[in-house]
């Protein structure tokens, strides 16, 4: 069974249930999920006026004839100065649904390519009462391999999450809103041992 070990001046590591971090690496379910899961972050509040919207004039620029020119239309026509757009954005929604089972798997696959690659480290919280980013960040310095750091807590460990959320390209989230996007887009994956199991408990199908 594979195992996180302790970043800082803990000693010992944590199990990994091979159930959870024994998925092989499915890319198009992982894409499928990834995908949905930032389209879902999309507020989706750009909006456009069209030519019926904009306010503008209902008379023609000129007559008809007589002036030697072409015949224009509406001033609102969107090929004109102050017109409306034509095909702009307007609020919409971007969700995109994946199935539940699905999901977990592509969760699953994202946290084993992690451990297959041994990106993935322990973290006490305790050590970090009160907090302190200087203990935080030399403890990040001994960390293996490169990329941003995803630090996953759980609820009651503030002091810890205080000590890390202010380092350059490290990112702090509660295990309840770490999501596939976010463990992919991670270099090393930094958990503690409550927010493991509740990783685990989301990426086990049920």
């Amino acid at each position: 069974m594979a195992s996180a070990g302790y970043i800082g001046d803990a000693t010992g590591s944590l199990e990994l249930d091979e159930a959870v971090f024994g998925e092989s690496f499915h890319g198009p379910l992982v894409h499928e999920t990834v995908r949905a899961e930032l389209a879902a972050r999309r507020r989706g509040t750009a909006s456009t006026k069209s030519r019926a919207e904009v306010a503008m004039t209902g008379a023609k620029a000129w007559r008809q004839k007589g002036t030697g020119r072409a015949r224009v239309g509406a001033l609102s026509a969107p090929q004109r100065t102050g017109g409306g757009v034509a095909f702009g954005p307007k609020p919409r929604a971007y969700t995109v649904k994946v199935n539940r089972k699905a999901r977990r798997r592509a969760l699953r696959a994202a946290l084993s390519l992690h451990a297959e690659r041994g990106s993935i480290a322990a973290v006490d919280p305790s050590a970090f009462e009160p907090p302190s980013t200087r203990s935080a960040a030399a403890a990040l310095a001994k960390l293996e391999g490169g990329g941003g750091v995803l630090v996953v807590l759980s609820e009651g460990e503030e002091s810890c999450a205080r000590s890390f959320r202010n380092i350059a390209e490290v990112s702090v989230l509660r295990a309840d809103d770490v999501g596939v996007a976010d463990v992919v887009g991670a270099g090393r994956l930094v958990v503690s041992q409550s927010a493991l199991e509740r990783l685990s408990e989301k990426a086990v199908s049920r």
